[in-house]
């Protein structure tokens, strides 16, 4: 294989074709020519005279004999003759015996002296093929050496190619004799012919170039398969047999980015371990071989080209997920050593001036590159506020841009149906509304259960023991917020919570979790001075799915004391949040979703002004809500509490107050927190009274057991 600097392949290339055209310039003229007609004449001439000597000497012996000889192009024969002419065949019958055998004894005497005279011949002959191939050589050497002088001298420092022009000068002398010089070979090539041959055997077959301005490659590959990467042998069909050559030598990724820089996707590249496998040798061992893949299997029975192995410099690149990462890492003990460099990206980057600057440039390119109108201010701020939401981050952007540019996609295509010119906020918030009526049949459908009553779920008033939860459901690419009840049951007795989730095995880990969270918190605050001899259960109403998440601990709490002091709750509100042991509330994922969910429930039943969400407080900063949510808050019609504790959560939804405790651990009267303490006194009191009365039955019964005395064994006289 041959390197070149930057841009000097194509060039290389490009002389090879100028030799050809002179090779087509020069043959078969240069057989032509009068000077070469002359010398193999002088040649043909010699090799006649020493061929006609021999013959006319036969002759003249013959004539001796009265023999008459003829000659034609391939064969000499004899007759007899009487008076200087050949006899017929009635007169040579007609002639006695004597005279025949005569005449038989001097042609058998005349073929010994001929075959002795030509007993040389094959030596002319080979003098004579000699001669003409010396003058063949010379010819061709003086034509070729005129066209391909310029390029030894111009490649003279590069030893490679000197080698190779070497090796093609010694072939292209050979293969001009062979072709040019029989006479029915060069009859059956035509112009086209002969170009075809000699850049088939002389072309270069460039497998990679780069441009002097071109920098270091960087290829990406978006297929990476054998056939991609290390290139093939690719044949042709010559008569129903497969055939190839060095110029059907197909090159890869690999050849492409050889010196540079090669990404590739890990989870198509894992699809094939056989490829793997390949490229960790090729890597290994710094050599980039084109071979068949499956030939070891017995799939590939043709014969083909060994390709020259080329030396591999490259620094291969694996985009993938963190999980493939993991997972390579814990199963090949060679990724570690062969990709020591890890980059994890975030998948958000934080929202600034200047990361809005970028952005704003970056879909100035897509718009560029995929000829979509121009987009005015307030469009490309509704793309910020899109990417954000996307990060559920005020403070933040997606660094995911691809659904970005999809609604951008969608945005232009709205604005052409309406024959405008520029792109505005208008046909974003159209294409958005396109997107989420086509991805939402589900959660309309939910919706429309809730109105006709078949999924049981309140808006307005209050109610024990029931609670409003927020939920989200992802289905494919879409994601979207759908309310929940949970109800609560408390009644006497120790078997603690129950959740019934987890007893029908539809609760998952985390959601199970968060329940026993909750049961640490009620007996951390009410369980030290009374214990905490309840029996409830708690389950999501309507639910025959899994369940998981704690995000629901905050709203099952509410509903557990709401049924153990039978205190209504407020059903136009619905919160979301998970909590810990100490009754601080924790973020939560799919706020935004969880809200509108509820929103458009209340929406579609008609808005009193009282409804709202409770959302944990450090979830603001995620609130990235759509324009009807927002219209609504601003006109108060609608309205979102943010909370840091429980007992914030169990105020608003009760309207009472939860109640503090003083120095001495009493809360006041009245208070939340007070009436369930009271309520645990009356369970522990009840208890207690539970537990004598078993005491005293118990006692009685062994009183009443030691009071029957067993009758004595006495004999009666």
């Amino acid at each position: 294989a041959l390197s070149f600097a930057p841009g000097c392949a194509k060039v290389f290339e490009q002389e090879l074709r100028l030799l050809i055209d002179g090779l087509m310039a020069t043959f078969p003229a240069a057989f032509e020519h009068p000077n070469y007609q002359q010398q193999k004449s002088a040649i043909d001439r010699d090799f006649n005279e020493l061929y006609e000597a021999a013959i006319t000497k036969v002759e003249k012996a013959a004539l001796k004999m009265s023999v008459a000889m003829f000659r034609d192009a391939n064969s000499v024969s004899f007759a007899p003759m009487r008076d200087g002419k050949a006899l017929e065949d009635n007169e040579f019958a007609s002639l006695s015996d004597d005279e025949r055998d005569e005449f038989q004894n001097s042609v058998s005497e005349l073929e010994q002296s001929l075959n002795d005279e030509l007993l040389g011949l094959p030596q002319w002959k080979r003098a004579t093929y000699e001669s003409i191939r010396k003058l063949n050589l010379a010819t061709v050497e003086e034509a070729v050496e005129t066209l391909i002088r310029p390029l030894f001298e111009g490649y003279q420092d590069n030893e490679d190619v000197t080698i190779y022009l070497k090796a093609m000068r010694e072939d292209l002398d050979k293969t001009l004799i062979d072709q040019m010089v029989d006479d029915k070979a060069s009859e059956n090539r035509d112009d086209v012919s002969r170009r075809q041959m000699y850049e088939e055997l002389y072309l270069p077959n460039i497998v990679a170039t780069h441009t002097l301005d071109g920098g270091t490659p960087v290829i990406y590959e978006a297929h990476p398969t054998y056939r991609n990467l290390f290139g093939q042998v690719e044949y042709s069909s010559d008569q129903g047999m497969l055939v190839t050559g060095y110029r059907l030598i197909r090159s890869g990724s690999l050849h492409a980015a050889n010196g540079g820089y090669l990404i590739l996707d890990a989870d198509k590249l894992m699809a094939d371990h056989y490829l793997w496998e390949a490229l960790k040798r090729a890597l290994k061992s710094k050599t980039l071989k084109i071979e068949q893949p499956y030939a070891d299997m017995g799939l590939m029975n043709t014969t083909t080209l060994v390709p020259e192995d080329i030396p591999l410099h490259v620094k291969v690149i694996l985009i993938g997920s963190r999980e493939i990462y993991y997972l390579l890492q814990d199963l090949d003990p060679d990724f570690q050593d062969m990709f020591r460099v890890l980059v994890d990206f975030d998948d958000t980057l934080k929202r600034n001036a200047d990361t809005e600057y970028a952005f704003a440039r970056l879909l100035k390119d897509r718009i560029a590159k995929e000829n979509y109108a121009d987009v005015s201010r307030d469009g490309v701020a509704s793309l910020i506020e899109y990417s954000s939401r996307l990060a559920e981050h005020q403070k933040e952007m997606v660094a995911k841009i691809g659904d970005v540019f999809e609604l951008l996609g969608e945005a232009d295509f709205v604005r052409e149906m309406a024959k405008d010119e520029i792109t505005t906020k208008d046909h974003i918030k159209r294409a958005l509304k396109a997107k989420m009526y086509r991805t939402g049949r589900v959660s309309e459908k939910i919706i429309e259960e809730i109105l006709e009553g078949t999924v049981l779920l309140e808006s307005e008033g209050t109610s024990i023991g029931k609670i409003n939860a927020l939920t989200v459901m992802q289905i494919g690419d879409s994601s979207f917020g759908a309310p929940a009840r949970i109800s609560t049951t408390v009644f006497p007795g120790g078997k603690g919570i129950v959740d019934i989730e987890r007893e029908s095995n539809l609760g998952q880990n985390i959601h199970s979790k968060g329940v026993l969270i909750l049961s640490g918190y009620l007996g951390s605050k009410y369980a030290q001075k009374y214990p905490l001899d309840i029996s409830a259960s708690i389950a999501m109403e309507q639910s025959y799915g899994y369940v998981d998440g704690d995000s629901a601990s905050t709203a099952e709490l509410c509903c557990l004391l709401s049924a153990m002091v039978q205190l209504p709750l407020r059903q136009d509100l619905a919160i979301t949040g998970s909590m810990n042991q100490y009754g601080e509330i924790q973020a939560i994922g799919g706020v935004n979703e969880k809200i509108e969910g509820f929103f458009n429930v209340c929406n579609a039943r008609g808005l009193t002004g009282t409804q709202g969400v409770v959302i944990p407080k450090s979830n603001v900063n995620n609130l990235m809500l759509n324009d009807d949510v927002c219209e609504a808050v601003e006109q108060g019609k609608f309205a979102v509490y943010a909370i840091a504790t429980a007992d914030e959560a169990l105020h608003i939804l009760t309207g009472v107050e939860p109640g503090i405790a003083d120095a001495d651990g009493v809360y006041p009267e009245g208070s939340i927190n007070a009436l369930v303490l009271t309520k645990l006194e009356d369970l522990s009191k009840l208890g207690d009274e539970e537990e004598e009365e078993e005491g005293e039955g118990a006692e009685k019964d062994a009183s009443e057991k030691a009071s029957v005395e067993k009758p004595s064994d006495t004999n009666v006289v």
